[in-house]
């Protein structure tokens, strides 16, 4: 890394006509002629008003901690990490990169191609990001993007505040639960020990800076001045439409067949709206104007990464970008060729039930920050246009005014984990900007301590610390563990990596042709052999994306599986955990997969009470379907369901579903989980009849052996 002037070449008195004279301080080479370009463009964001204030603020701020308030589109994401990087530089980078948190993977991949661009400078060297299954990052990396995910496990392990020069927390509106309990972790840590924290810079919209304000102790505060732009022409529908692709897709028409100017960004709900819009719109536009470029289409959501890059690139002239997306770019992904906007005003969301371990999937309103933040897309000069799919009475008498914390709305029992191997004895004591729920911390309490992760004084046990390195849910975790004992674990890595990266087909089959090829990926054992069956034919085809988009299936999220399963592998071997080699397919294979499987999911049972898949669930008197995507319905010939069911899933819908199901054996149960657990279970004649099973096999087998979870976490097997 070379050493040069802490400033770009406008604070070297370089004149943009002399690139020659200017050398870039962070890698030692002159300036290019697109540097010069862009540096034209940046100078134009309502942000560059407020780069010497910052810099101030971060060298004399007496707690450390300088908040930035600015709306979307002001160029906050992009300089502000630019900024700090030159601070951080000028004094040697004595602890580690500017890190920059994001709230999405693609957020931070995105980022920081665009930052490495604006700074002349090579994406996996002096700029890098880090996601998950992926660090491009190197030994001259001194700005680092990083999804807010990961940044809070590595802030758990680390000892103190972590190790950067300049830690800048950005998009905190947005609520996850990373961003939230950083804040937490970060604010506790520097009323420890102020003098050895690094300098934090929390960027955050405007409608969420006096809750801040309040939270950090009134730290010092930048105000970003609002662009002087024109706001959009709004338009809003007399009603909310029964159908909202097909009035999304109508207003885009409009929009082509009036030829307005600019790009238009869309907003759904869902994935599989975004799908479906797309699709619909890919049929109709290219018959619009047979003699001009066809639009082009670019989804935007988590299952779809390929779509960042293309956002930023250079088109054609004359052709006009439709990016369908949702929540995911309310505050993140400026477009300044947007000039149109379509907006749902809904977002699809799973709220976790922590009284009956269910997720519950909610369409609601967005919220008025998200609504504006929305609008503001469609500023320009001239002023574009916002369609939006409700009438004007619509968010202002039903949208709440912030986005909910997701602290408040998702299983806690990972980050109660993470908590106690940061040494919080209780949850409660940490720091939050929203307290979540006592009974949602509580379930969380019981559901680890059922996992024996916790010690009989609340810390974490031997198994729980192993546990809180795995980038998995703690019941998977502990399966994946379990699968050892049962000479399983190459199984276990697959559909381990499976069930968090590529849970399943992405949407129905679109033609007869596609279910047949993906009947043939069933197997009879259920779903989750199901999806180890999946990975291996996509391994087999050499991980061809033509193959899995004839079967319905996400190439990039078995991609994604793939990688998960490589870092799950490498990290069983760093500690010496036993393998196996593969058997599936075998019969003493499908019971030791079901057994580990057990090990983890206890808590996720349920039993078919009438023969026709009315499914009581074991931890409370909830009585759920099978979801149309499992195996066991697709089915041709007519079946009696499963009696007893191991779930993934159980979500609160319109007739209640459990996903990703197979079949299991009562005895099993009563073998692998903690004799505690069943005697705690609710009355009811599943219950019942699980104790007349117990005493069959006590009588049967009058010399009690030992558990097999118990000898799972022989001491010699951890080590």
């Amino acid at each position: 890394m070379a050493s040069g002037p802490s400033g770009p070449a406008e604070e070297c008195g370089r004149s943009p006509r002399e690139p020659e004279l200017a050398v870039n301080p962070f890698d030692g080479l002159p300036f290019s002629s697109h540097y010069y370009k862009l540096l034209q463009q940046r100078r134009a964001l309502p942000v560059w008003a407020t780069r010497f204030v910052l810099l101030e603020q971060l060298e004399s701020s007496p707690g450390g901690v300088v908040l930035v308030s600015g709306e979307p589109g002001c160029g906050k994401s992009t300089q502000i990490p630019q900024w700090c990087a030159e601070f951080a530089l000028a004094r040697g980078l004595q602890k580690g990169p500017v890190t920059v948190s994001q709230p999405s993977p693609l957020a931070a991949l995105s980022l920081a191609q665009r930052v490495a661009d604006e700074m002349d400078l090579t994406v996996g060297h002096e700029v890098g990001y880090s996601i998950p299954q992926e660090d491009c990052t190197g030994p001259d990396t001194v700005l680092r993007f990083c999804w807010d995910g990961l940044l809070l496990q590595e802030l758990a392990s680390a000892p103190g505040a972590g190790a950067w020069d300049v830690l800048v927390l950005d998009e905190v509106q947005e609520r996850t639960v990373a961003s939230d309990v950083l804040q937490g972790l970060l604010r506790d840590a520097k009323l420890r020990h102020p003098p050895e924290n690094p300098k934090v810079v929390v960027v955050t919209d405007p409608a969420l800076e006096p809750k801040l304000r309040a939270f950090w102790g009134n730290p010092p505060t930048v105000h970003i001045p609002r662009a002087p732009l024109r706001s959009p022409t709004m338009i809003y529908r007399e009603t909310v439409p029964a159908d909202r692709v097909e009035a999304a897709c109508g207003a885009v028409r409009e929009l082509c067949q009036e030829g307005a100017p600019g790009d238009v960004l869309v907003y759904l709900p869902s994935e599989e709206e975004i799908s479906l819009c797309c699709e619909a719109l890919s049929r109709e536009l290219a018959s619009l104007d047979p003699h001009g470029p066809p639009p082009q289409l670019l989804p935007l959501h988590p299952g779809h990464s390929q779509a960042v890059q293309a956002l930023y690139e250079d088109v054609d002239a004359g052709t006009r970008r439709v990016v369908v997306t949702h929540w995911l770019a309310d505050f993140s992904f400026s477009l300044p060729s947007v000039r149109h906007v379509v907006d749902s005003g809904l977002e699809l969301r799973s709220v976790y039930k922590p009284q009956i371990r269910a997720e519950s999937h909610l369409l609601r309103p967005i919220s008025k920050c998200q609504a504006e933040a929305r609008h503001l897309r469609a500023r320009g000069d001239p002023p574009g246009s916002c369609i939006c799919l409700y009438p004007e009475s619509f968010l202002e008498h039903e949208a709440p005014p912030l986005p909910p914390p997701r602290v408040c709305e998702e299983n806690l029992s990972a980050l109660v984990l993470l908590l106690r191997r940061r040494q919080i004895a209780q949850p409660g004591e940490c720091l939050f900007l929203d307290q979540p729920a006592p009974e949602a911390l509580m379930q969380a309490l019981e559901d680890l301590d059922y996992l024996a992760a916790l010690d009989d004084d609340g810390g974490l046990s031997d198994l729980g610390v192993i546990l809180s390195e795995l980038p998995l849910a703690p019941e998977l975790a502990k399966a994946l563990l379990a699968s050892c004992e049962f000479g399983c674990v190459d199984e276990m890595l697959t559909l381990a990596a499976m069930l968090t990266a590529a849970p399943g087909f992405t949407r129905p089959p679109l033609c007869a042709e596609e279910a047949a090829l993906r009947r043939a990926l069933e197997h009879t054992d259920g779903d989750h052999s199901s999806l180890i069956q999946v990975y291996e034919a996509f391994m087999q085809s050499g991980q061809d994306e033509a193959w899995c988009q004839a079967r319905g299936l996400s190439w990039a999220a078995l991609r994604q599986a793939h990688k998960l399963r490589g870092e799950l592998l490498e990290f069983m071997q760093r500690i010496e955990l036993p393998l196996s080699q593969p058997a599936f397919g075998s019969e003493q294979n499908r019971k030791d997969l079901q057994k580990a499987l057990l090990s983890g999911y206890f808590l996720k049972v349920a039993r078919d009470t009438d023969g026709t898949g009315n499914y009581l669930l074991l931890t409370h008197k909830h009585v759920a379907q099978l979801s149309p995507s499992c195996c066991y319905r697709r089915r041709r010939t007519p079946a009696r369901p499963p009696p007893w069911v191991l779930y993934h899933n159980f979500s609160i819908a319109k007739d209640n579903c459990l996903s990703i199901v197979s079949e299991i054996q009562p005895r099993m149960l009563l073998d692998l989980a903690p004799p505690y657990f069943l005697s705690n279970l609710p009355p009811s004649e599943s219950r019942d009849l699980l104790n007349q099973l117990r005493e069959e096999m006590a009588e049967s087998s009058p010399e009690t052996e030992s558990s097999p979870t118990q000898e799972l976490w022989d001491p010699c097997i951890l080590q």
